[in-house]
């Protein structure tokens, strides 16, 4: 569904924030769908600019901050998102990037998120294969406007080996069982992360991403 004349006037400035590591053209070309105007970029000029950041990964936790910091968009996430409060949208990996620490290259993150990524510690690894993979549901914990339409049947598109423990329970929004329950969508302010992949989940992901671009 293409976006209204209305929402076309309205439409805010989006930045899809490239640090070599994401399915980047895979999102825009959803949000092409969707009807709004975003650009791929690791320009961190750009990144300061925009209305809406969104931040997609998929690979190594370490070396995706490895490359943040080559690319001298650290600073510029920083001002934007910490500064200047831009909203930002993790994705997967970089749903995870926001927390503190991951197990996955013993690294900090970008820290904004009191919270840590850790593996799957799964007993039943004949029923529950790592990475989890596929489509899953999502158990929501408090309402939010990103939320809007989700229910207890609604699935999205799963795909990571790796998972956000968040120490602040106010800052989880969904989570989700596979062996165990996980945190699957977070957010503080204007913080927010979803360990699925929006872009790939139909049109559950659509929709949650046109809440997250007109919120």
């Amino acid at each position: 569904m293409m976006a209204t004349s209305s929402d076309a006037t309205s439409a805010p400035r989006v930045a899809i924030v490239d640090y070599g590591m994401g399915n980047l053209h895979s999102v825009k070309r959803k949000l092409d769908r969707i009807g709004v105007h975003s650009h791929v970029t690791s320009d961190p000029a750009e990144v300061l600019k925009a209305d809406k950041l969104l931040l997609p990964g998929v690979g190594h936790f370490g070396k995706a901050m490895e490359h943040l910091g080559s690319l001298g968009l650290l600073t510029a996430l920083n001002e934007a998102v910490l500064d200047k409060k831009t909203p930002i949208l993790g994705i997967c990996l970089g749903m995870q990037l926001l927390a503190r620490h991951s197990q996955e290259g013993d690294v900090d993150g970008l820290g904004w998120l009191d919270a840590d990524v850790r593996r799957f510690d799964i007993d039943d690894t004949l029923r529950f294969k790592v990475p989890h993979m596929g489509w899953n549901g999502v158990h929501v914990a408090r309402p939010d406007p990103l939320l809007d339409g989700v229910t207890g049947t609604t699935e999205f598109y799963f795909v990571h080996a790796y998972h956000m423990v968040c120490r602040d329970p106010s800052d989880v929004l969904c989570s989700t069982d596979y062996s165990y329950s996980f945190t699957s969508v977070v957010r503080r302010d204007n913080l927010y992360g979803v360990q699925f992949h929006p872009e790939k989940s139909h049109e559950a992901g659509e929709t949650l991403l046109r809440k997250f671009l007109y919120v």
